[in-house]
């Protein structure tokens, strides 16, 4: 894996907070600001395959959060998007999600839990916040097996895949759990990548979903 700095663009309206955000991300080694925008329309334009990573904030001005999302994995599949947000809008974070956001942050996170975020999602993982993970999971409680006649299933993943659903439906970034589960974060990624497979789904949020439908994990 190469030592060069993580390329991240990063989009926010708000110039406090923007000046604020490249001032944190500078002081970091591991990254290196490519580029920045305040609107969504400017970060479609400006935004290249060089960059690796797109720092987003949702509640933008014309082209929201959400869209600029979708637009971007369109055109440029391999950049990753991080989104920050405030606790007040899972419903914006769950759709971004849905138009291919790799993971997600509250504002106001400390430096080292931003840069550990854009490594994460960098090296192919996801990152969700525990307080908001929380919320996504309790809607993805219905439909329940016990209350729609869902028939649990005999899971097809291994004991640590098991393991690893239930980590990382606590709302743990792939760094973290590995740190809980005393693996690798490349272990802890193929592992995931497993477990996709084998409930044929494509992100995290739907293997949780999944894996709670169908009573794999428990809450």
């Amino acid at each position: 894996m190469s030592d060069s700095p993580i390329r991240v663009f990063v989009l926010e309206d708000q110039p406090a907070i923007l000046k604020a955000q490249i001032k944190v991300l500078n002081a970091s080694p591991e990254v290196e600001i490519v580029g920045s925008a305040m609107s969504g329309e400017q970060a479609l334009e400006e935004i290249n395959a060089d960059v690796d990573v797109l720092l987003s904030d949702l509640g933008l001005p014309g082209i929201d959060g959400i869209e600029v999302t979708k637009r971007m994995k369109e055109k440029y599949p391999d950049v990753e998007i991080l989104i920050f947000t405030i606790f007040e809008e899972e419903d914006k974070v769950l759709a971004a999600v849905k138009a291919g956001a790799a993971g997600y942050l509250l504002k106001g996170a400390s430096q080292q839990k931003i840069v550990d975020a854009i490594k994460d999602v960098h090296n192919g993982g996801s990152v969700i916040h525990p307080r908001l993970a929380r919320i996504l999971m309790d809607r993805f409680k219905v439909p329940m097996q016990q209350d729609y006649g869902l028939e649990p299933i005999e899971t097809p993943l291994t004991n640590r895949e098991v393991e690893i659903l239930q980590v990382i439906s606590r709302g743990l970034s792939n760094s973290e759990a590995a740190g809980v589960l005393g693996l690798s974060r490349a272990t802890v990624r193929t592992h995931l990548e497993h477990i996709y497979e084998k409930l044929e789904v494509g992100n995290r949020v739907e293997a949780v979903t999944e894996g709670i439908r169908h009573g794999i994990i428990d809450l």
